[in-house]
């Protein structure tokens, strides 16, 4: 194996987040400076919008719907 090949590796690198959350994980640079993180992404806080383009939300559940209709009821 070779040696002084690979960069140090600090236990304890600070993230920062946009929204002004900060934490500590381990990684190969001392700083790391992120647009969203679990405090503020719409996923991890339930605040979950849909962007209706063109109605494409209800054209897409129009189909599933219709996907249902013709599927045929299997008999055990």
């Amino acid at each position: 194996m070779k040696v002084d090949i690979h960069p140090p590796y600090n236990i304890d690198a600070k993230v920062t987040c946009a929204c002004g959350n900060s934490f500590t994980v381990g990684s190969t640079k001392e700083a790391i400076s992120v647009e969203v993180c679990s405090k503020c992404h719409p996923f991890y806080t339930g605040n979950e919008k849909l962007m209706d383009v063109a109605g494409r939300v209800e054209k897409f559940k129009a189909r599933q719907a219709a996907a249902k209709k013709k599927k045929p009821s299997v008999k055990k």
